[in-house]
C-alpha cells in the first residue's frame, strides 16, 4: 500500500455551538479510493470545504504530502495539486467546453505580461485543455458551449478542469447528484479509472457507487467519524447499520 498523499488528524469546525465537524481523522492515498458517507447533516461537504480551504478549521491538522496546509488559501492548495468538484456544477456556461477546460489549466501557467497575446497561442494550455477533455470522454464535445451540453457530460466536464490543473488529490463532491442511470454509470466508471492515478476523497450519497467504487469508508454522522475500514467492515459494523443503513437496532 502506498503511503498517504493527504492525513487529516483531528480535524473540527466550529459554527458558534455548533460542531459541524468534530474531530475528524483520515488518511488517503494514491490508487485507493476513499468514500465519506453520512446522512444528511453529517458534516460531508464540511469536511470537503476544510480540505480545499473554504473554509478555515477551528482545530487539528491537515498533511498534504508531508506539509501542513491548514493557513493555506483555496488558490494555493489548488497550486500544490489539490483540485476539487461541487455539489452544484461548477462551470461558465457561456463558454465552450474547451475554454473552460483551458481556463482551467491557465491557471497553472499565469502570464502576466503576456496578456496582449491571444490565449489560443499558448499551444501547452490548449494541450492539456484537450487532454483533459478525452480523459473524460468529451473531447467530441469540444466546441459545444457549456449550456448545450446534458448534465452528466456538464459534470463530466467539471471533471475535465479539475483534470486540467494536473491535481494529484481530488475532492469529489457528490459527483452523481441529479444524474440518471446511464448518466451514472459512465461517471463511475470514469471516477474508478481515475483512481488509478489519482488521489481521490469522494463524498456521495448513491450508496451502490460507492461500494462499487471505494476501497476504504469513513462513515460521519453529526460531525463525527463513527467508523472507518473497508467496504466489507462498513457493511458488517453495527452501528453503521442503524445509524446510517436504517436498520433498526434488535432488542437485547
Amino acid at each position: 500500500m502506498t503511503d498517504p498523499i493527504l492525513q487529516v488528524s483531528e480535524l473540527s469546525k466550529h459554527f458558534g455551538g455548533l460542531a459541524a465537524v468534530d474531530r475528524v481523522s483520515l488518511e488517503v492515498r494514491t490508487g485507493a479510493l476513499h468514500a465519506v458517507i453520512g446522512p444528511n447533516g453529517a458534516g460531508k461537504s464540511t469536511l470537503i470545504n476544510l480540505l480545499s480551504g473554504e473554509l478555515s478549521a477551528s482545530a487539528g491538522h491537515i498533511i498534504f504530502h508531508g506539509r501542513d496546509i491548514g493557513a493555506l488559501a483555496p488558490e494555493r492548495r489548488s497550486l500544490l495539486g489539490i483540485s476539487r468538484s461541487f455539489q452544484k456544477t461548477n462551470i461558465f456556461p457561456s463558454f465552450t467546453a474547451l475554454e473552460n477546460c483551458r481556463l482551467a489549466a491557465q491557471s497553472r501557467e499565469p502570464r502576466p505580461w503576456h496578456w496582449l497575446r491571444g490565449a489560443l497561442s499558448y499551444q501547452s494550455i490548449t494541450s492539456k485543455a484537450h487532454q483533459a477533455l478525452e480523459a473524460v470522454d468529451l473531447s467530441d464535445r469540444a466546441n459545444d458551449l457549456a449550456l448545450t451540453l446534458s448534465h452528466g457530460e456538464q459534470r463530466q466536464l467539471e471533471i475535465a478542469m479539475c483534470l486540467a490543473t494536473e491535481p494529484q488529490l481530488l475532492l469529489l463532491d457528490e459527483p452523481l447528484a441529479g444524474m440518471g442511470t446511464e448518466e451514472s454509470q459512465r461517471m463511475i466508471q470514469l471516477i474508478a479509472k481515475l483512481s488509478d492515478n489519482h488521489a481521490i476523497l469522494l463524498v456521495e450519497h448513491d450508496m451502490d457507487a460507492v461500494f462499487q467504487l471505494a476501497q476504504t469508508l469513513t462513515v460521519m454522522v453529526d460531525g463525527r467519524l463513527l467508523a472507518s475500514g473497508t467496504p466489507e467492515q462498513i457493511r458488517a459494523n453495527r452501528q453503521v447499520q442503524v445509524a446510517y443503513l436504517g436498520e433498526a437496532e434488535q432488542p437485547t
